[in-house]
């Protein structure tokens, strides 16, 4: 895997596991990967792996059991979208409001976008294509 030198390594791994998470492909409950699965599989440092398993359990997503490893926690994914929502609301969302008035994109060009995506999405969902 090819990681990018904006963030660290360590939270890099950290967002693939949350991503998993939030897609319920580790659903509450399930064992996390261990440090040294994580390590080889990615081709990085036991310790760097081993700090992403770490960081989620600081979080709440993870808790570790002594001996067996780490585990979703029953509130992991929750605790995800309401990380990932506050740092959209806090950062994403300003950019693209400056986007917006540079460009001179209305809040009713966007709602229609909008409304067309969750058209979309549910006929995918409901299988209509």
């Amino acid at each position: 895997m090819r990681f990018s030198d904006q963030k660290p390594i360590f939270s890099q791994i950290a967002e693939l596991l949350e991503n998993d998470i939030i897609a319920e492909r580790i659903p509450a409950g399930a064992r996390l990967p261990s440090a040294r699965d994580l390590a080889s599989s990615l081709e990085v440092n036991p310790n760097t792996a081993a700090r992403a398993l770490q960081s989620l359990a600081e979080l709440g997503v993870a808790q570790v059991e002594r001996g067996t490893g780490y585990y979703v926690s029953e509130a992991g994914a929750a605790k995800v979208r309401e990380f990932r929502k506050r740092s959209f609301l806090d950062e994403e969302l300003p950019r693209l409001f400056r986007s917006m008035a540079d460009l001179g994109v209305t809040l009713e060009d966007i709602e229609a976008r909008w409304r067309g995506f969750i058209a979309s999405a549910t006929e995918k969902k409901d299988g209509i294509s």
